[in-house]
């Protein structure tokens, strides 16, 4: 890791990122792209010493009350937060100054901080994000190697039910020849619906590969999947935007198991949610994101 002093800590939509750099290993992941100017190793984390302080002073002089959110380019919650405790520090301050949050993660180490996200979600609004890619863990440990396994994340989910969180799941990417199958599909919107998710956010069943993490992902493939990389190549030559052959139906059972599960499966309703700032009390009217 290595510590730089940040010229201001919230973007224009209100999100923050404590950390710049992962060390998740996820062999699929867009932040390795070049466009991201990125100046230093992936794994060699970037900490923004002054994070914290830049935190408080832009929730001092806000005018309105709104949601915070983290983890869009890095997730919050890699190891090193254990050890820094960056985002608890901020939790404090949200909660502190009456903000709402969300957070997108792949790590149960989140629950270190069930009692801060309790506390937002009492007088505000709180929502945990949680990315599932696969029902079966051997292949989790393939492509997201040094994060939580899907099963972990899993009892994650439910435990942020039970303790009256709102949680929305992010499926994707869907990997063509990987992890694109009907049983996948079905095996994730299962766990979601016992979990109690509120929504799924679903981009379709493709990823995305641009110049950074194309090279990671085929380097990956070689190493995982050998001969997988060719296929890709022949399939989809330097294309940005890749689709599952099997794309059509896989898109039509994500609507209907989200629909007979009763989970928000509207991205733009969704987003809408987390971007929508709400104080609790006697007038606030309930709806079928409440818990």
């Amino acid at each position: 890791m290595h510590f730089v002093r940040a010229k201001g800590i919230l973007s224009s939509h209100n999100g923050m990122n404590l950390y710049r750099g992962c060390s998740h290993g996820c062999i699929y992941c867009d932040s390795r792209s070049r466009c991201y100017h990125m100046e230093h190793a992936f794994e060699d984390i970037e900490v923004k010493e002054n994070a914290i302080e830049l935190l408080e002073y832009a929730l001092k002089h806000k005018r309105h009350k709104c949601m915070i959110g983290t983890g869009s380019m890095t997730d919050p919650y890699i190891p090193l937060e254990m050890e820094l405790g960056y985002v608890r520090r901020a939790l404090t301050l949200i909660d502190a100054y009456g903000f709402g949050f969300t957070v997108i993660t792949k790590s149960d180490r989140i629950l270190r901080d069930l009692d801060l996200l309790q506390k937002i979600n009492e007088k505000t609004k709180c929502v945990v994000q949680m990315t599932l890619t696969t029902c079966d863990e051997a292949l989790c440990r393939k492509i997201e190697p040094n994060v939580s396994t899907t099963g972990e994340r899993f009892a994650a989910l439910k435990k942020f039910r039970n303790a009256g969180i709102p949680t929305v799941v992010w499926l994707t990417p869907i990997l063509p020849f990987i992890n694109d199958t009907q049983e996948n599909l079905s095996g994730i919107l299962e766990m979601c619906a016992e979990a109690g998710v509120c929504g799924v956010i679903h981009f379709g069943t493709g990823m995305t590969l641009r110049e950074g993490n194309r090279e990671y992902f085929y380097k990956q493939l070689d190493r995982l999947f050998p001969g997988l990389k060719e296929k890709y190549i022949r399939t989809y030559g330097n294309r940005y935007e890749i689709e599952s052959p099997d794309g059509g139906r896989l898109t039509k059972l994500f609507h209907q198991k989200c629909a007979e599960s009763g989970m928000v499966h509207d991205n733009e309703e969704i987003f809408r949610y987390l971007q929508t700032f709400e104080e609790k009390g006697a007038g606030r009217q309930m709806s079928l994101w409440d818990m």
